[in-house]
């Protein structure tokens, strides 16, 4: 049978097989955790799921059946269907009333583009089989995101930065514990050396070191920000400190032992110590801004003066400001500043802002966010614009 044939049966039977994702699909979601899908997500794929998505909105190269890959993302396979990636929901929203989590998409699942009547949609199953009787029938599956689901983008690029990666609203660590001495008089600590700390501890065992924290200021307004502290490493509290009285009678601090259990650059005395937060990392989708939003990169990660694909930078806009993880933002270039040759006074024009690249949000604090640089034309600078798409 050819794939165009293949396909044909697959679009003639979008009820049965769609009715049967409805069951298994909605027993796995009452399992699963409560993904945050906003009003407008649910507003555009429901208005999706009704009448489907023009053909203009699709590529023109979108596979007719592609199958879910073990390394694929949900921005990733939207950006094979639609020509703008973050508008997910109506890609997913095309079967938002058979299946309610969009999350639940898993390698090995098939996707099956309908186009018909000027519009498009987008079904989902498992291969349909040839029974004993000759006919086609479906086969479909859910599970629970949790296990093997795909991610929203490539995981590895944040998770390293989803707990070393902090902005402090306040320079909190200038009274955090600190490093006071180490090991047989060492200046620097590597992985497995014992660090002595000073300092108010609570019952947590595991603490992330930090360097002096460097004040993050707004590009346009000066003001500070947050408070940004380079992560050095992780530590283990094995032996806590007391204060007890010597020969002589008088007090005596013995501070607490820790041993450093992973590094990204060397420990020293004076370094802060913070415990280590419960895990944020959650599935969270993809999708635009709900209402207008514009702001500034404050600063690149890290020690470089730009940044580029798979990077990533702070912003000036935070919580509080209506940011939310999993938005994606359009990145503009602040436009030159040339001299006119066409006139005799050689006036100064400055050229429009160009649109460059796609920003993704993982984390988010009061008044800043980090975000990573998921596609860029030029070296990404602080000052340059984000918007929403």
């Amino acid at each position: 049978m050819s794939r165009r044939n293949r396909f044909e049966l697959h679009a003639l039977r979008p009820a049965a097989l769609l009715g049967a994702a409805a069951l298994l699909a909605s027993a796995a979601f009452a399992a699963t955790p409560n993904f945050p899908i906003t009003a407008e997500q649910r507003s555009t794929a429901q208005r999706a799921a009704e009448t489907g998505v023009p053909l203009s909105e699709i590529k023109a190269d979108a596979p007719d059946i592609y199958t879910v890959k073990p390394r694929d993302t949900l921005w990733g396979i939207s950006g094979l269907y639609l020509k703008s990636p973050w508008r997910w929901p109506e890609l997913w929203g095309m079967n938002l009333q058979e299946v309610k989590n969009p999350h639940l998409i898993y390698p090995g699942q098939v996707l099956f583009l309908d186009k018909s009547n000027g519009r498009a949609r987008l079904r989902m199953g498992q291969p349909m089989d040839i029974a004993g009787n000759g006919r086609l029938s479906p086969r479909v599956r859910a599970r629970d995101v949790s296990l093997d689901g795909i991610a929203s983008i490539p995981f590895n690029l944040i998770e390293p930065f989803l707990n070393e990666a902090v902005i402090f609203e306040t320079n909190q660590l200038a009274d955090a514990p600190r490093i006071v001495a180490a090991q047989e008089g060492r200046v620097l600590l590597s992985r497995g050396d014992t660090a002595y700390v000073r300092g108010e501890l609570g019952q947590e065992r595991e603490y992330r070191i930090f360097r002096e924290p460097r004040p993050l200021r707004d590009p346009t307004t000066k003001e500070i920000l947050g408070y940004e502290a380079t992560y050095v490493g992780a530590s283990e509290y094995t032996v806590e400190g007391e204060t007890r009285t010597n020969a002589e009678g008088k007090a005596e601090i013995v501070p607490a032992t820790f041993t450093v259990t992973s590094i990204r650059q060397e420990a020293g005395v004076g370094d802060r110590l913070s415990p280590v937060p419960s895990r944020e990392y959650t599935n969270y989708a993809p999708h635009p801004p709900a209402g207008p939003i514009a702001g500034q990169i404050v600063s690149i990660y890290g020690e470089s003066l730009t940044a580029g694909q798979n990077q990533i930078v702070a912003l000036n806009k935070g919580a509080k400001d209506g940011m939310e993880r999993g938005h994606v933002l359009a990145l503009f270039r602040d436009g030159k500043v040339v001299v006119d040759p066409t006139v005799k006074n050689r006036e100064k024009l400055k050229l429009p802002d160009e649109r460059h690249g796609v920003l993704f949000v993982f984390r988010v604090f009061d008044r800043m966010s980090y975000a990573l640089i998921l596609s860029v034309k030029d070296p990404v600078a602080p000052g340059d614009r984000f918007t929403q798409p």
